[in-house]
């Protein structure tokens, strides 16, 4: 048996590489791996009880692992709906690709409470298309460091009770929000088809969900929530210009200029413009 590990964030936990290295890859499983996930998965005894002892309350942050199954199906959503047109695996397909990326993340997280045949059995469909277990950030395009800085704005945009030039910033995007609301629309849109075509529309969803996260919290000093009208209008400001900025190099500069126009305030300036 495993010797039992106590542990109590991320940052601590002794198999915190290949941890990382699996979390950083579900943005990016296309859709040619999924067949080949969903055939490498299989379920058995053997298998389950490793997985029901991946999962058990003792197991380190198992919370975090069932967060992280939590937030792979909203990246997947579409695909397991199977209803647009560009969803181009089998809902089935995709649904046991998805059960062997579930159990390596649960392997992953639960290596210190598990066998090394446990380990193994968990993990070994993600290994049979991912064998490199490097630690590879998500890819955020060519504008990743300016999609990065307006995320790392927003939860200081939830503690502006607390910070004049937040709340006033704030006031601002909410304002703001009222201006060009069709065209940012339709620009929203062209920009969506832009990830599809570039296949990052995984990419795309990962992007929303974290700045949905890093906005929605309460004030983390009093508690205080936010107005939901007022939270939806700069929520959709600040993530259709983090989602134009990851699809930067296919879009127009109109189109781009017009999602980041609003908020300027939170990220870098504009970027260069290529030597012709």
């Amino acid at each position: 048996m495993p010797r039992r590990t106590f542990v109590t964030t991320l940052e601590e936990h002794p198999n915190l590489e290949e941890v990382l290295g699996v979390l950083a890859q579900l943005a990016h499983i296309a859709d040619r791996d999924l067949p080949a996930l969903a055939e490498a998965w299989s379920n058995n005894v053997s298998v389950a009880e490793a997985r029901d002892r991946a999962l058990s309350p003792d197991s380190p942050l198992v919370l975090e692992a069932l967060a992280a199954f939590e937030a792979l199906g909203s990246l997947f959503e579409d695909d397991l709906a199977g209803e647009a047109a560009y969803v181009a695996v089998d809902p089935s397909v995709t649904s046991t690709a998805l059960k062997a990326v579930r159990d390596a993340i649960a392997g992953a997280y639960a290596r210190p409470a598990l066998s090394r045949e446990q380990h193994g059995l968990l993990m070994a469909p993600w290994r049979a298309v991912f064998p490199e277990a490097g630690v590879h950030e998500p890819d955020l395009g060519p504008e990743g460091a300016r999609v990065k800085a307006l995320l790392a704005a927003l939860p200081r945009l939830a503690s502006r009770c607390h910070d004049a030039e937040s709340a006033g910033i704030y006031a601002d995007l909410v304002t703001r929000s009222f201006v060009d609301e069709c065209d940012r629309a339709t620009a929203r849109d062209a920009a969506f088809q832009a990830a599809v075509l570039t296949s990052r529309r995984r990419v795309w969803a990962l992007v929303r969900r974290s700045g949905i996260e890093g906005l929605s919290r309460p004030c983390t000093t009093c508690g205080t929530e936010a107005d939901q009208s007022e939270l939806s209008r700069v929520l959709t400001l600040c993530l259709d210009a983090a989602c134009v900025l990851l699809v930067a190099d296919a879009v127009s500069d109109d189109l781009l200029e017009l999602l980041i126009a609003p908020v300027h305030s939170l990220i870098p300036e504009q970027r260069e413009k290529p030597n012709t």
